[in-house]
């Protein structure tokens, strides 16, 4: 799978992209020869292959399925691309509404334990007065 990169791409992208479409193998030789040549780099790239899980995957290639200009690879029909961008914006929009409801929750949840607290505090208050 051979990826296009946007002429607005920086050279690490450019990089990124090209160790990619030649597989795992490809950025072991990179960080062996950063190692090499200059141990920092090297460290550095395995920490980017770690923490991009670039070193636990099966492949490389297989990480670029949407392009950044647009948000999702062209499928080269019109009408399919639509109905996928409709419904990834609907997709979207129902995460957001239901991230906003689970927020809505936590609110109620936090606000019942304080009127709780509040509640046996005072009747503690209260106990305390009439004793």
């Amino acid at each position: 799978m051979t990826t296009v990169a946007s002429p607005r791409t920086s050279w690490f992208g450019r990089a990124e992209m090209w160790l990619d479409d030649r597989g795992k193998g490809a950025w072991i030789a990179a960080m062996v020869l950063s190692f090499i040549f200059f141990w920092p780099v090297g460290l550095a790239l395995l920490a980017y292959m770690i923490w991009s899980k670039r070193m636990f995957s099966k492949s490389c290639a297989t990480r670029r399925t949407f392009a950044p200009a647009h948000g999702f690879k062209s499928s080269g029909n019109t009408a399919f691309d639509t109905y996928k961008a409709d419904m990834l914006k609907r997709l979207e929009d129902e995460q957001h509404a239901f991230e906003e409801f689970l927020d809505r929750l936590r609110k109620a949840k936090d606000k019942s334990e304080f009127d709780q607290f509040m509640d046996e505090r005072a009747t503690a208050a209260k106990d305390v007065d009439d004793a």
